[in-house]
């Protein structure tokens, strides 16, 4: 460690004998000196000179050996908190989950479904896009329904401040229905109080009577979508609405009349214009049951050119869906159709549906003719008032007028 070299302990000894032996000194060759090292000078070392080498060169060595000591100490100490960072993997991992993840493949994963996430939010953020579109058109074509409403809402309070008076003018004959009517005398059409066979008591009608001397009893009207149509079986019952004395407004009969005044031989004349002003009209033979039969519809004998929506019914969704003969009246609280869902409630009125129609005369009144069932609420269907031979099912017609009266004139 001090850079010395001893021949050997024989050598060692033999150099103490000669230097305790003679002071004399002697110059040093390497055959008489087993140790010449410079740093001794030019002679070799008594014993006193290896203990000046020795306490010349023991403090620098004393002070390597310090350092060396905290070096290991330092060594030691990282050793100890090495061994317990490993036991503290050791920890995290135990010997059953030795297998550490693979960083690579669990980044890839997680960016792979970040990117999933990203795309089905693109395609929810797409979707929403075209659902405000389609809330837009509706809002759209609401705010001009709600402009055409205020201007009638106006036009009526125009109305209501002029004085009241009773405009219809009841005339004084009556019979068992307008064909008595007419067969009595009467060439004027207006409102006359009627009472079939059976009837309990009296109720008010208007009669039509045209330049032949026949008496129509008008059933039904619609003409600018005043009255609201979806309405429940007493209402279709009883009847509703309203019909002044030239024969102007919305209204039905009510089944129980209709019931009563088709127990004979009964003509059903149905008279049908389109926003262009094409008229059209279709007529049939027809007996409507009593409340216990449903109201059942018996309908024959088709003549007209609007085309026969009530036997034939829309040939290209097949007869059996779509005719009309022999159903039962439906509502929407009284379903009586022969879909497995209620075609009153989805179409919007009264009718004798089958699964579900070709004519819906008690529809959802449109204005101007044309309109997208896609913005119908709550359902997007084609609910307005439509006659399937004559206009597509997505226009509603302007107006209509469903009218009867027996064969037998006299």
């Amino acid at each position: 460690m001090m850079g010395l070299r001893l021949c050997s302990w024989a050598s060692l000894g033999s150099l103490l004998s000669l230097l305790f032996s003679t002071s004399v000194a002697y110059i040093a060759t390497r055959e008489n000196c087993c140790i010449l090292d410079d740093r001794f000078g030019s002679f070799c070392p008594t014993t006193c000179g290896i203990a000046d080498f020795l306490n010349k060169y023991h403090p620098a060595v004393d002070n390597d050996l310090q350092e060396m000591e905290r070096t290991l100490q330092r060594i030691s100490n990282s050793s100890v908190t090495t061994e317990h960072l490993i036991q503290h993997i050791q920890g995290l991992y135990p010997s059953e989950k030795q297998t550490l993840p693979n960083s690579i493949d669990d980044f890839t994963q997680k960016s792979r479904k970040i990117m999933e996430e990203i795309m089905r939010y693109e395609n929810t953020i797409l979707s929403h896009e075209t659902t405000i579109q389609q809330l837009t058109d509706t809002h759209i074509m609401n705010s001009n329904r709600i402009t055409e409403l205020k201007e009638k809402i106006a036009q009526l309070e125009l109305l209501c401040q002029e004085p009241c008076k009773d405009r219809a003018e009841i005339q004084e004959t009556t019979g068992r229905d307008c064909q008595d009517i007419a067969n009595k005398g009467a060439r004027k059409s207006g409102l006359y109080f009627i009472k079939p066979q059976r009837a309990k008591q009296s109720f008010l009608v208007y009669c039509e009577i045209d330049s032949y001397g026949n008496g129509w009893t008008v059933l039904q009207r619609r003409m600018d979508g005043s009255v609201n149509f979806n309405r429940t079986w007493q209402d279709y019952k009883k009847g509703f609405g309203s019909v002044d004395g030239r024969g102007r407004g919305e209204f039905w009969l009510g089944n129980e009349n209709i019931h009563l005044l088709t127990q004979n031989d009964t003509l059903l004349r149905v008279e049908l214009e389109d926003w262009d002003g094409n008229a059209v009209f279709a007529e049939y033979l027809i007996q409507v049951g009593s409340e216990a039969e449903g109201y059942a519809l018996a309908v024959s004998s088709y003549e007209g050119t609007a085309g026969d929506a009530l036997i034939t019914g829309w040939v290209e969704e097949g007869t059996e869906y779509t005719s009309h003969a022999q159903m039962k009246f439906s509502t929407f609280d009284w379903d009586q159709d022969h879909w497995e869902e209620n075609c009153a409630e989805m179409y919007g009125g009264g009718w004798w549906y089958n699964s579900c129609q070709a004519a819906n005369l008690n529809g959802i009144y449109y204005l101007g003719g044309h309109y997208d069932p896609r913005y119908n609420v709550p359902y997007e269907i084609e609910n307005g008032v439509v006659w399937l031979p004559f206009k597509a099912s997505d226009y509603s017609l302007k107006t209509v007028r469903m009218k009867i009266r027996p064969i037998e004139t006299l």
